[in-house]
């Protein structure tokens, strides 16, 4: 950090000198024009470029064993084009996992290939999708995920469990299209004050974003139980507490998200304030257990574990919830 000192005019206009070598590097001479925005944090941001389009970051990438964990990190870090190039051929293998990983990040598109070379690029405009509107969705999908699970577990419906994990992938793929766009914004100011989206509100929206997947995660596995139990059902000895627990369990991810995203202080602590509820009614799914054959009992109280798992994760995610800035 430099500190410099701030000077006034006899006209009363106030100013401060910029580094020399900031402007050598930038090119500033004198009369040139950079132009000037004030945060919402009231930083006073100088930007030399602001007149020039940004340039599309270029990666290169050499097949390798790890080749669709390597294009997904080049795409998280905002890369407008990800090529993939091979010293003699790209094998049919490579080609299929570079498909296949592709079709799992949104915006990304091949827009050329040949014999060595694959050339990947995403179409997507970060300026256009808020983080707000990216991480709604993703919780709208989780949340049906988690709604229809538990439907599929309680009626022994295997097609409704295999749709749950099918879905599991669209929100996957908003994750890694969040991620993306919340570390454009974090490298681009202009981008942060356009969207109203502070570098902390990004810290912010990765974390819920993290909770919301992993919760999407949990979901699928409820879903993974049914397909085990191939069709068995749950007694109606059990069904009312269980209902009653994954009714407040699924209020609370609700109301967790929406205090988030409306910054509401009260509806944040009312998730926290359903422990001792769920803590009950979790008590009483594992009591009615145990007129259950062993391997059912099993079952039903590792699905109860995941859906207080996402009770947890909706509490971390409503103590994310910040003030409102007066």
């Amino acid at each position: 950090m430099e500190l410099r000192k701030v000077q006034k005019t006899r006209g009363g206009t106030f100013f401060v000198t910029v580094p020399k070598e900031w402007a050598i590097q930038n090119g500033i001479t004198r009369s040139s024009v950079v132009a000037t925005t004030i945060s919402s944090d009231g930083r006073l941001i100088i930007d030399p470029k602001y007149d020039l389009e940004p340039t599309p970051q270029t990666v290169v990438i050499k097949p390798t064993p790890y080749l669709s964990r390597e294009i997904i990190g080049k795409y998280l870090l905002g890369y407008d084009f990800i090529r993939i190039e091979a010293k003699d051929r790209i094998t049919i293998e490579q080609r299929e996992t570079i498909k296949e990983t592709s079709s799992r990040l949104i915006g990304l598109e091949i827009i050329e290939e040949d014999i060595a070379k694959i050339v990947m690029q995403c179409l997507l405009e970060p300026s256009a999708l808020s983080p707000e509107k990216v991480l709604r969705r993703e919780q709208l999908i989780t949340s049906g995920m988690y709604s229809d699970a538990f439907t599929a577990f309680v009626e022994g419906d295997t097609q409704l469990a295999k749709s749950v994990i099918a879905r599991d992938n669209e929100a996957d793929r908003l994750y890694f299209l969040l991620v993306r766009i919340l570390r454009t914004i974090i490298q681009n100011p202009g981008l942060n004050e356009k969207l109203g989206v502070s570098p902390i509100d990004c810290l912010d929206y990765r974390l819920s974003a993290s909770l919301v997947e992993l919760i999407g995660d949990l979901s699928s596995q409820i879903a993974d139980y049914v397909i085990r139990l191939n069709g068995r059902k749950l007694t109606n000895d059990l069904l009312d507490s269980l209902e009653k627990l994954s009714k407040a369990v699924h209020e609370s991810y609700n109301d967790a998200i929406a205090a988030f995203l409306s910054h509401n202080i009260l509806i944040a602590s009312s998730v926290r304030d359903k422990r001792d509820e769920i803590t009950r009614l979790h008590r009483q799914v594992e009591s009615a257990c145990n007129s259950l054959a062993m391997d059912m009992a099993q079952t039903v109280i590792s699905v109860t574990s995941l859906i207080c798992q996402v009770y947890d994760y909706s509490v971390d995610i409503s103590d994310l919830t910040t003030p409102k800035l007066t």
